[in-house]
């Protein structure tokens, strides 16, 4: 049960690093904008807040529930995981430490979608904070996708969850959209403070994390990958 308790708390580490990262935090600015159209109209920003945070996480839930029930369905890929998920581990988390310390990098954007919806906004009604949060989360960076699929998802194959530790991640991710929308029901000038303050954050809280995942992906890389156990 504590093993599972510390998972949960790593799965929402790993939502909100992956939400106010440089790539995705693109998408989350598009539907900051979003949901400050009526910025008037206090209870209609935290509902749509609300609408985006649940379409994340139900879109991330729905992705693991494919994955992992398709990875532990099938029984030689099942005990194939089991016997060596360990090996493989230290380099996974090794090349997500990568990533997160940006020595690893792809050429992939989120901002063509962000952008696309900016436009199109005044066309959505309340709903459409529901399909942007689908939207957004289907929209993979680097660092999420580093995130979702080589931590999050042999976390949950790990524990069996491939409900509770992705809809946690997928709450993750959408939590400092939903603190921006309280803010803006609150004052627009103390959620633009507030947002300097964020960025700011990313970059010490991605090279603590990815640090951490580099010593811990070297560790298991050699006690399991190459045999060397340190006593």
């Amino acid at each position: 049960m504590n093993e599972f308790v510390l998972a949960s708390f790593a799965a929402l580490w790993f939502g909100i690093l992956t939400s106010i990262s440089p790539c995705p935090l693109a998408t989350n600015i598009a539907a900051i904008s979003f949901i400050s159209r009526k910025v008037g109209k206090p209870s209609y920003v935290i509902s749509t807040g609300l609408l985006y945070a649940l379409g994340r996480t139900l879109t991330y839930v729905v992705l693991a529930i494919i994955i992992v029930q398709s990875l532990t369905a099938m029984p030689l890929v099942s005990h194939w995981l089991q016997k060596y998920m360990n090996l493989l581990l230290g380099p996974v988390l090794i090349v997500v430490a990568m990533v997160l310390l940006d020595l690893l990098s792809f050429n992939l954007s989120s901002g063509a979608i962000a952008s696309w919806c900016n436009k199109r906004q005044s066309r959505f009604g309340l709903g459409g904070a529901l399909l942007i949060g689908i939207l957004f989360a289907l929209t993979f960076c680097p660092v999420s996708a580093a995130l979702f699929f080589a931590t999050l998802i042999p976390l949950s194959v790990k524990h069996s969850s491939s409900v509770m530790l992705p809809a946690v991640y997928g709450i993750g991710t959408a939590v400092p959209v939903l603190i921006f929308a309280l803010l803006l029901a609150v004052s627009a000038d103390l959620m633009a403070h507030i947002f300097n303050k964020v960025t700011q954050f990313d970059l010490w809280a991605r090279r603590i994390t990815g640090a951490i995942f580099l010593v811990i992906g070297i560790y298991f890389t050699i006690a399991y990958t190459l045999g060397f156990r340190v006593s």
